[in-house]
């Protein structure tokens, strides 16, 4: 096989964040988690045959080890020198992360194996091989009649083959289909207009599960947690940022989801939307964004931190929160004192934890 160069996004090649971490843990592959330390040590620029030497392992296991990390997304493989990656489809991608995935890569497999692509097609099916599974009296039958139950509804012949992919391509336990399914309910009637999610809807998130490497109940009721930890986090920094009365739109939950997963807590972003509100007026997204990037790459993950280190700044910021509340104060005769005291529960909750 070709020499084959990795590419690590963004950050990732000088620090390991909360979310990397997070995902090494949950795959519970040793070996993926060794390679990707010496990946870091690399500074993400590696071959094939240099990592096999620097950790005294086979190709293959090198093989095996870095098709594990492109399935969670910690790697992104470039196809260009990935010697007909491309090409091998399924099976070469299902040969590679299933050996790590289930035996741990123990470096066993000597032969090369091609790497999968970025990503992958689900296989199309056909309405007779649906039957046939079910005729065949297998655990599919359990989900197909569960998840009717759960939607309320009969699947049409579309929506069986899409589940018989999610059931036979991503090798998720039943109990773990269910509780995708059961999740994505859930997620719709709270997001959504109360209706039942589509199966297009599930399979999107069924293969983001996948991505995550949840393939056990343990892991995927782990992953929910975190997912409520998470929207716990954003709405105090919704809170900090003055958005009130609406959602965030896909775009600032992508800034607010990435700052989250960098380690900021909520009063250090408070203190950026400060700055940035005294410098452009308003809610900058972008321009916050640089402040709290400059942050990251300086280590400044929290208010203490922040005072002390960014530039010689000492005052205590309070916010544009607590700055607006004083204002309303002044006008109003303090018509704001509840959110003010709310806001510092917050802020001390954060302190305390």
């Amino acid at each position: 096989m070709s020499e084959i160069k990795i590419t690590l996004p963004g950050s990732e090649t000088v620090t390991l964040t909360g979310q990397t971490i997070d995902k090494l843990i949950r795959v519970g592959d040793g070996d993926a988690a060794l390679l990707y330390l010496y990946i870091l040590k690399m500074h993400g620029q590696i071959t094939e045959s240099e990592a096999a030497i620097a950790l005294d392992k086979s190709k293959g296991w090198v093989n095996s080890a870095m098709a594990m990390l492109s399935r969670i997304g910690l790697v992104n493989l470039d196809e260009s020198d990935a010697g007909g990656a491309g090409d091998s489809g399924a099976t070469g991608a299902t040969g590679a992360t299933g050996a790590a995935g289930a035996t741990g890569a123990t470096g066993a497999r000597t032969s090369d194996v091609p790497m999968p692509p970025p990503i992958r097609e689900q296989r199309k099916y056909t309405e007779s091989e649906v039957k046939d599974e079910l005729m065949a009296g297998s655990d599919f039958s359990i989900v197909v009649d569960e998840t009717q139950r759960r939607l309320g509804k009969i699947l049409s012949p579309d929506e069986l083959l899409r589940l018989l992919g999610i059931y036979n391509d991503l090798r998720m336990p039943p109990e773990v289909i269910l509780l995708l399914i059961t999740h994505c309910i859930k997620e719709s009637r709270i997001t959504g207009d109360g209706r039942a999610p589509t199966i297009r809807y599930i399979e999107k998130a069924a293969f983001t599960w996948e991505r995550e490497g949840i393939f056990s109940l343990e892991r995927a009721e782990e992953y929910l947690k975190n997912l409520e930890e998470r929207k716990s986090i954003r709405g105090e920094m919704k809170f900090a940022l003055q958005i009130k009365g609406r959602e965030l739109s896909a775009t600032e939950k992508k800034y607010v989801d990435d700052w989250i997963t960098m380690g900021f807590e909520t009063e250090a972003i408070a203190i950026a939307y400060d700055k940035t509100v005294l410098k452009t007026g308003k809610l900058t997204w972008a321009y916050m964004d640089t402040i709290v990037k400059n942050w990251h790459n300086k280590g400044l993950h929290t208010a203490e931190q922040v005072r002390e280190k960014d530039g010689g700044q000492k005052r205590v910021a309070t916010s544009a929160v607590s700055a607006n509340a004083r204002q309303g104060a002044q006008k109003h005769g303090d018509p704001s004192r509840d959110e003010m005291e709310r806001m510092q529960r917050i802020l001390n909750k954060v302190k305390e934890d």
